[in-house]
């Protein structure tokens, strides 16, 4: 005669197994994809060309009054906080405001927090690309009053990309740099084993 209750089990156990594995990452493949970018003097990137190195990817725009330059500061910290571990990433800046973000621009701004934050820019179709690979909210606050001095609220949060430039997880705003380092120490060092 046979165990129905065996067979019940051993079913659950075959079945249960991966999607309890894939449960364990909720955001897995949820965010990031392919991006053709563009860096001051016209020098294009793609994300194949940090294949190898963890990207950590922040958006915004060089206008930004606040969260950008506090967030920007932490990642730099942080990435000093690292010490030799930190040349196994490739810190990025993604502007959210094309229009005004030139790649030169970009490249200045990104100069006074961290010598190799790389500042990425693109045409309107780039950057939509890109912000909707990795849902990034971004709407624009345009007043009455100027047009040109618009303002743009956007995500803050950082992307932690693996060498193969899959996600690996996300980091808040309003963290320290310690908590930043400690969170991407945690993924160097999976990746190294």
């Amino acid at each position: 005669m046979i165990d129905r209750r065996a067979v019940v089990t051993g079913l659950l156990a075959c079945c249960v197994g991966p999607v309890r594995a894939q449960q364990a990452d909720p955001l897995a493949g949820r965010f990031g994809g392919p991006f053709d970018l563009v860096a001051s003097h016209g020098r294009r990137f793609t994300d194949r060309d940090f294949r190898g190195r963890f990207m950590l990817i922040y958006f915004g725009y060089t206008r930004c009054p606040d969260v950008c330059p506090v967030d920007l500061l932490t990642m730099s910290q942080a990435l000093n906080l690292l010490g030799p571990d930190a040349e196994r990433i490739q810190p990025l800046f993604i502007t959210v405001d094309p229009a005004r973000d030139t790649p030169e621009l970009l490249a200045d701004y990104v100069s006074s927090f961290h010598p190799r934050l790389l500042g990425l820019g693109g045409d309107d179709k780039a950057i939509a690309d890109v912000v909707r690979a990795y849902k990034v909210h971004r709407v624009k606050y345009i007043p009455a009053s100027d047009p040109t001095n618009y303002g743009v609220d956007h995500s803050s949060l950082a992307y932690l990309m693996g060498p193969d430039g899959q996600f690996r997880t996300i980091i808040p705003h309003g963290g320290t740099p310690e908590r930043m380092a400690e969170i991407v120490r945690t993924y160097l060092a999976r990746e190294a084993k």
